[in-house]
């Protein structure tokens, strides 16, 4: 949400993004000098510009627990008289995971760079490193082998580190020579003669070495003015230039959040896409450009290279605005990364697959947890609705309409002058009778927690965070200050361990008393966001715990509020529940802490298209619990384009309509037929299909798998499909889904990129087995490609009640698709859906195959399915399974039957059953388009059994 017309902020009023209001490479400093190193190479003789930075002989790094890590003395000839240490660590996990740090040491000013990153990203902040890597040296050279063929080339000078495999290079650092970290120095003689003592002017200085043609020096290195603001910079220059290349690749994925097509197109060069690099750094944007390299609310520092012979990928532990170019040339792709202050911290992940890219993130920073199962069901919000009897009525609303509903949000004007916690008692006179009235029909509620705190007295919020002196701070060592939504305000420093059990404390229900369990939280805003501010955030210069700056860690602020609030809705019961709070601002790791959207989009066809792009590029980087504004948030969207939004928002991880405050009211049940009926639908599919969510939830929670996967992480092999961003599958489910993104269109292209056959979800129709093609489907406004990959069993609930919480009991259908041999293959997970049971085996994990017997027979088993990777088994019998055991299958619907069976049996008892020839995609009959229909198997979810189709 941004800033509209509030003259008593005195703000005004925009109609799109002010690109003015946010700073370009060249207005900042530390990108400029650092980019114009990427100039001058490129401006230099072939050969002639050569890294100043070299290595000395490599040692066992002091302290390491183990043999797999070694430290390098580094140097550059620029200034041969600071140092630096090169260190490489080889982890035990991950299949050849490498952590590569280079930190400036022994300055002689009282600086230090930021290196607390890891702490806040890492589920281990110091990972246990390999026992089997082996170091071998020469005089310019080392070289580290570990993993399965891989090996780590480390050339001393010019220094340069190559990771290969099978003696094939895959991640090059410093290939072009712009590696380089801005060392610690004094701006004024006097000044460096007052700190460290007479003649250190010198030292620093380093003698009279010519560096213009590497390194440039300005003004704006020891204090920086931008607009109206000041930038104090105590510390001086600080940047940070990387210099990564991926040899052999035309792909690269990630760095989210952007505006921008998945496969990331260049932003230097003769085939520049954009003018600017992407940059990293957290900011409240008003309605974003639909295609654009400008930072939005999130940053996650992950690049994934891609090409059909093998995927890596690399994650940046850096927090501080970050901005990276790209350039793709014929035989690699090269990136520069440009980092405000910080280490160098890199993790190499070796893949060599995107799916070992999953999961070797996901051990890094953690997977995405299972989420309350309500929270995977639709959501209705706007700004704002109004107060009680507006709650009240939307949610009577959707019962009369026969539309499904389990979340009614509460933006900003819910909390009296935005006093969050505090219910405006004007139009919210009993909080937790209108709760338990919700709460009755099953369902929840969302009221917004912005980190902005009224600056007033009264408010006990303030009083508080103010007396226990855990506020952000100016350069000054004074509170800061500043407008956002509630008028003067402070914002709690989040990395001050003394602010954690407060804010536990504040959601504990004794003390807001105005909450209940059916109240979940928004954390809006926290990027954090700040009217007054420079680039609508807190200035550079303002001070965290430890003394670090917000330059620092500015892209951390959003995780660690987002972190401590879902950490306090976990302890607020017992036994605890899982927490869900929605969040804007992310960064790497904030996937453990729940959800995010993709902030102020535009009711318009360019940024419905942008969408799914967005969506899988957050998913490929661990933020798979993601969505976008159904309907755009801003403006008024055509029926049309309002029925193709809740289509694609159906099939997005999370699915919520939002809008803003002065868009005209646009519920579901406000239309007339057949557009209510069109959005009935499509919300009523989203419950039909919850189980299968629930499954892809649960898959990303083990594993680390994207919720939603893109072509190129399904197949790949199939170069065709490694730019394709606007179609993707559910997990591992078999679903491929496009929604159509295209005003006006009755016809929409999908690609098919292996040889098995497919279905229609809505028709079953069949699309026969072929070499990779594209197939042309019907799209009528009622009407969107939703299609199962042959081999793939689907369990659905066609059932459909006002709630999900309402149908846990329902029986279960299972759709099976055939796979070309015959095939299939699916999977059923279950529990409770709130609590931490699941952990202890409390769950339902059933494997389900069809195994083709004969000419035309099979059969359909269940059985119990246990984790992998070392986790605990599941019981065949528990305590869950026991609850839910008598919930039964009481259809299947097998997909790509050639012809009509002579028998349908379970335990030797005949079973009901019909046989359908169907119809292929021509509308003819078709060999394997048939599809046989057993009704009420009498099996249950919960034990083992066979249907034996003969």
């Amino acid at each position: 949400m941004r800033f509209l017309l509030l003259l008593s902020l005195g703000i005004a009023a925009v109609l799109a993004v002010k690109q003015e209001d946010f700073k370009q490479c060249s207005q900042s400093s530390f990108c400029r000098r650092l980019k114009a190193i990427a100039s001058r190479q490129e401006a230099a003789p072939k050969g002639a510009f050569v890294s100043p930075y070299s290595l000395g002989s490599p040692i066992d790094t002091p302290g390491a627990s183990d043999a797999s890590s070694w430290t390098w003395p580094m140097r550059s000839s620029l200034y041969p008289e600071i140092q630096f240490d090169l260190r490489v660590d080889v982890l035990e996990q991950g299949d050849g995971i490498v952590r590569v740090r280079v930190d400036e040491v022994g300055s002689k000013t009282p600086f230090r760079r930021y290196n607390e990153t890891a702490k806040w990203v890492l589920l281990d902040e110091s990972p246990r490193l390999s026992s089997s890597a082996k170091l071998s040296s020469t005089s310019d050279r080392s070289t580290i082998s570990y993993g399965a063929g891989l090996s780590l080339e480390i050339q001393h000078s010019p220094f340069r580190i190559t990771q290969l495999r099978d003696g094939r290079p895959e991640i090059v650092l410093n290939d072009r020579s712009l590696f380089h970290m801005e060392h610690f120095r004094i701006k004024e003689q006097e000044s460096a003669e007052e700190l460290l003592g007479e003649g250190a002017q010198t030292v620093l200085k380093g003698g009279e070495l010519d560096r213009s043609w590497f390194e440039e020096t300005d003004a704006d290195m020891f204090e920086e003015h931008w607009k109206k603001w000041r930038d104090s910079k105590p510390k001086g220059p600080e940047g940070l230039s990387i210099d990564l290349s991926f040899p052999g690749v035309q792909h690269i994925y990630g760095l989210p959040e952007h505006a921008s097509p998945l496969s990331l197109p260049d932003t230097v060069g003769p085939n520049a896409h954009y003018t600017e690099p992407y940059r990293l750094f957290n900011v409240d944007i008003f309605e974003y450009l639909a295609d654009s390299p400008m930072s939005l609310y999130g940053a996650i520092p992950l690049l994934h290279a891609h090409s059909s012979k093998h995927s890596v990928g690399v994650l940046d532990l850096v927090a501080s605005d970050t901005w990276v170019d790209v350039l793709h040339t014929s035989d690699a792709v090269h990136t520069h990364w440009m980092s405000e202050s910080g280490i160098l911290d890199l993790l190499f992940l070796p893949g060599p697959r995107p799916d070992d890219l999953f999961s070797q993130y996901a051990l890094l920073t953690g997977p995405t947890p299972l989420p309350p199962q309500w929270s995977t069901a639709y959501h209705q919000c706007r700004w704002n609705y109004i107060d009680e009897d507006d709650v009240l009525e939307v949610d009577q609303k959707f019962d009369e309409a026969d539309i499904p509903l389990d979340v009614t949000w509460l933006d900003i004007e819910y909390a009296e002058e935005h006093r969050y916690f505090h219910w405006d008692q004007k139009y919210f006179a009993d909080p937790v009778r209108m709760l338990d009235k919700v709460a009755d029909k099953g369902r929840k509620m969302v009221a917004i927690i912005d980190p902005h705190i009224k600056r007033v007295d009264s408010f006990r919020i303030y009083t508080d965070a103010r007396d226990l002196d855990i506020l952000i701070k100016k350069s000054d060592g004074s509170n800061f200050e500043g407008w956002c939504w509630t008028g003067n305000s402070v914002w709690v420093d989040f990395f001050n361990p003394k602010s954690w059990d407060w804010w536990t404390r504040m959601f504990q229900f004794s003390t807001w008393k105005e909450s209940s369990p059916a109240l979940f939280i928004w954390n809006d805003m926290n990027e954090p966001s700040v009217f007054d501010g420079p680039e609508i955030s807190v200035p550079r210069d303002t001070i965290h715990h430890g003394g670090w700056e917000n330059r620092d860690l500015h892209n951390i602020n959003g995780m660690a509020f987002h972190n401590q609030t879902a950490q306090a809705l976990i302890a607020r019961e017992t036994p605890n529940k899982r927490p869900f709070v929605l969040s804007r601002s992310f960064f790497a790791g904030s996937q453990r802490y729940g959800a995010i959207w993709t902030g102020d989009n535009n009711a318009d066809w360019e940024h419905l298209h942008g969408q799914t792009a967005m969506i899988l590029s957050n998913n490929i980087a661990g933020m798979s619990f993601c969505g976008a504004d159904v309907g755009g948030f801003f403006g008024n969207p055509s029926t049309e384009l309002l029925v193709r939004w809740y289509q694609a928002g159906a099939f997005a991880p999370f699915f919520r309509a939002h809008a803003h405050i002065d868009t005209r009211r646009r519920e579901p049940y406000l239309f007339d037929e057949p557009i209510r009926g069109y959005i009935r639908d499509i919300i009523r599919l989203r419950y039909q299909m919850l189980p299968v969510w629930y499954n892809a939830f649960h898959d990303a929670s083990v594993t680390g798998t994207a919720i939603l996967r893109p072509q190129y992480a399904v197949f790949p092999d199939d170069e065709r499909g490694f730019a394709i961003d606007d179609q993707y599958y559910i997990g591992s489910e078999g679903l491929l889904v496009k929604p159509v993104t295209v005003q006006g269109a009755t016809t929409t292209q999908v690609y098919l990129s292996d040889n098995q056959p497919y279905y229609d979800y809505f028709s079953h129709r069949l699309y026969p087995a072929a070499s990779s093609r594209t197939i042309t489907m019907d799209t009528p406004l009622d009407k969107f490609p939703v299609l199962i990959r042959g081999g793939s069993i689907l369990p659905i609930r066609q059932r459909v009640r006002r709630a999900s919480p309402l149908m846990w009991q329902d029986p279960f259908t299972l759709i099976v698709a055939l796979a070309k041999d015959g095939s299939a293959r699916g999977q059923l997970y279950l529990d409770d859906g709130v609590g931490y049971g699941h952990e202890r085996g409390e769950l339902v994990w059933r494997d389900l195959t069809f195994t083709p017997k004969g000419k035309n027979g099979g059969l359909l088993s269940s059985s119990n399915k246990v984790h992998s990777e070392g986790l605990v088994g599941v019981a065949e019998v528990n305590a869950w399974a026991q609850v839910i055991g008598h919930v039964k299958v009481e259809k299947v619907v097998i997909l790509g039957v050639d012809k009509k069976p002579a028998s349908v049996k379970a335990g030797g008892v005949d079973l009901q059953w019909h046989y359908d020839e169907g119809v292929g995609a021509k509308g003819k009959k078709e060999g394997g388009a048939g599809k046989l229909v057993i009704k009420n198997p009498g099996v249950s979810v919960v034990e083992s059994w066979e249907i034996e189709v003969a």
